[in-house]
């Protein structure tokens, strides 16, 4: 009997060292990090293994999110005079956070929203005692992305492992999942055998040279409301137009990841109560293929909203079995939209079977020959159609200047000549045609310095998604004109509204307030480009580690951020680089431009790939 004992303890003791070893060795492993596959790397650290306890989704008001102190910007002392921080992980539930536009922090504040409205879809977002402090980390099996153009008609399916909308539209060729990839034949719910022969179709409607949209320039900003996937917008981008493709975070809640993953423009944001976030006269043709918005609710609000955003003399093509009236309730909703959009002064431009193509008017005239009192009114005079932050739409017609209906149009060079040429619109800001030239060359040579700190790191199709986090004219986007990339353009809120300037260039952004999260999934974008964005967020008092963990979580891994700021932003930025697993790329201060402030520096960073301990467990 003792003889037995003494075996099991040594077998005990056996087994223990094993353990101990075993964990020694998974220690190291993910100390040290491995690469594996040629497009994804691990990278690991005791910090970024960390897991966060409580969340608001779990309700636990008494964890760090509620109780830690806002980070101030500035040094504290230290060795060095720079004192490393962390940040835990969130849980691996957290890998496709919006913060703003997370249905589980609505239920839990129990926010009174009318559904009928799409209230639900709209910006929530959580105050500064409730928010994540903490990194979104990416799915099991992360990869980099597809390059562009490749990635317009494949990506990798563990990056957004939701097959749920392949099954649903299988008979609509959305997507197709195919191995270890999502393959899009371009097609969507009206145009099941191809988004590109369903836009010639609409060009040939449109009499338009060669089938072409873009009507040789004059068509260039294109507005795609119910986008699904994106694949209209995705094939618009070889006749040189650029889409806004818009869906919501509704119950197909990834069509807008799957356009961000595919390099396609897109936005998450809904036609609810709120103005959509762009200026008015932003776009020159606006598209809704089937996209199950009822556009006669609320005296026609929605439908109004999209007046506003169109052009003198932009078009709206529409298809949707009302288009064709095929029975009863079709015909109702047919006769009902074809009598609102003519007293809304819409023309029918072209019609065929399911779709019809409507034609804003050019000038004031029609309007101004309504009989009295006839529905929707005119907006007030002191309705200003470029307020778009938090304001809620009216049920009225934004009626032109008396400068732009006497020009009858929107007075736009074509495409791409109006890339360079002035706006017209530069005179709602007092600048002058050398004002803006001196712009656009002042950030062409600076755009021409980043790419020579990025050169060691990049190559001609390592960056497709970029977004310049304070666009002012759009001088940042135009001078990438011969890259093979799209622009993001964000105009601050409470700053000068020069979006209108960004989108009479031919360009496309949006509005924003960096003190909150921005409305994308995490890892859309592969460049952010923040100029004097810290230190805007400084003066407003908001918080600088928030700010950070958000350009971390829109970020792409191994994706790049150029910081151009004052000195003391780039070193409160330094600080946190291993906290974040950034890594420092190269930096230039103010000597190496004349334009720029003294105490102005460019700092540009770079993103390393990690995943989670359960992440490598899935993965393995």
């Amino acid at each position: 009997m003792m003889r037995g004992r003494s075996d099991g303890a040594q077998k005990k003791r056996l087994w223990t060292f094993v353990g101990i070893g075993a964990v020694l060795v998974v220690f190291l492993y993910m100390y040290f990090g491995s690469k594996s596959g040629g497009e994804s790397a691990l990278e690991y650290g005791s910090r970024s293994l960390r897991k966060l306890g409580s969340s608001y989704l779990g309700g636990d008001d008494n964890s760090d999110l509620s109780s830690r102190q806002e980070e101030k910007f500035g040094l504290e002392d230290g060795d060095g005079g720079i004192v490393p921080k962390s940040f835990p992980v969130c849980d691996d539930r957290h890998s496709e956070l919006i913060p703003c536009l997370d249905r589980h922090l609505i239920y839990q504040m129990r926010l009174k929203l009318d559904l009928s409205l799409m209230e639900h879809y709209e910006r929530h977002c959580p105050l500064p005692e409730r928010r994540f402090n903490c990194l979104i980390p990416p799915p099991p099996g992360y990869k980099v992305p597809i390059k562009w153009p490749r990635s317009r008609d494949e990506v990798w399916k563990l990056n957004i492992p939701h097959t749920h909308l392949a099954n649903e539209k299988s008979d609509q060729n959305w997507m197709v999942v195919k191995g270890e990839k999502i393959v899009f034949p371009g097609g969507g719910t009206h145009f099941h055998y191809g988004a590109d022969k369903y836009i010639a179709l609409i060009a040939n409607m449109l009499n338009f040279t060669n089938d072409n949209l873009n009507d040789e320039g004059r068509i260039r900003t294109v507005f795609d409301v119910g986008c699904g996937v994106a694949s209209f917008g995705g094939y618009l981008l070889s006749s040189d137009i650029i889409a806004m493709s818009l869906a919501p975070n509704d119950v197909h809640q990834n069509q807008i990841q799957f356009a961000l993953e595919r390099g396609i423009p897109a936005y998450l944001g809904v036609l609810g109560t709120k103005r959509l976030p762009y200026p008015s006269r932003s776009f020159e043709f606006s598209h809704c293929s089937r996209c199950r918005i009822d556009w006669l609710q609320r005296d026609g609000i929605l439908l109004l909203e999209l007046d506003r955003v169109l052009r003198p003399g932009g078009y709206f093509a529409y298809s949707s079995p009302e288009a064709y009236a095929q029975d009863e309730e079709d015909l109702r909703i047919w006769r009902e939209m074809s009598t609102l959009v003519e007293r809304m002064c819409w023309r029918i431009a072209a019609k065929k079977n399911q779709t019809v193509i409507w034609q804003k008017p050019l000038n004031n005239d029609c309007y101004m020959e309504r009989p009295p009192g006839t529905q929707p009114p005119l907006c007030r005079s002191d309705n200003d159609p470029d307020a778009v932050w938090g304001v809620n739409m009216e049920a009225c017609i934004t009626p032109y200047s008396e400068h732009d209906h006497k020009v009858g149009g929107s007075g736009l060079a074509p495409w791409p000549a109006r890339l360079s040429s002035p706006p017209p619109r530069l005179a709602d800001f007092g600048y002058s045609n050398e004002m803006f030239e001196k712009d656009t060359e002042t950030w062409r040579q600076r755009v021409d310095q980043y790419w020579s700190l990025l050169s060691p790191k990049i190559s001609s199709d390592t960056l497709r998604n970029i977004m310049d986090m304070k666009a002012n004219l759009g001088s940042f986007a135009a001078a990438l004109k011969d890259k093979n990339v799209w622009v993001m353009n964000v105009v601050p809120k409470d700053g000068p509204n020069t979006l209108k300037i960004v989108y009479d260039r031919g360009l496309i952004g949006t509005t924003h307030d960096w003190c909150e999260a921005f409305s994308t999934y995490p890892r859309t974008y592969d460049l952010l480009h923040a100029w004097t964005v810290f230190s805007d967020a400084e003066k407003k008092g908001c918080s600088g580690e928030d700010l950070l963990l958000e350009i971390d979580r829109i970020l792409r891994p191994t994706g790049f951020v150029i910081i151009r700021d004052k000195q003391h932003v780039i070193e409160f930025v330094k600080k946190h680089l291993s906290a974040l697993h950034w890594e420092a790329v190269g930096s230039t201060d103010s000597t190496s431009d004349p334009e720029q402030d003294n105490d102005e520096v460019v700092f540009v960073v770079q993103k390393k790939l990690w995943l989670t301990s359960g992440s490598i467990r899935d993965t393995e």
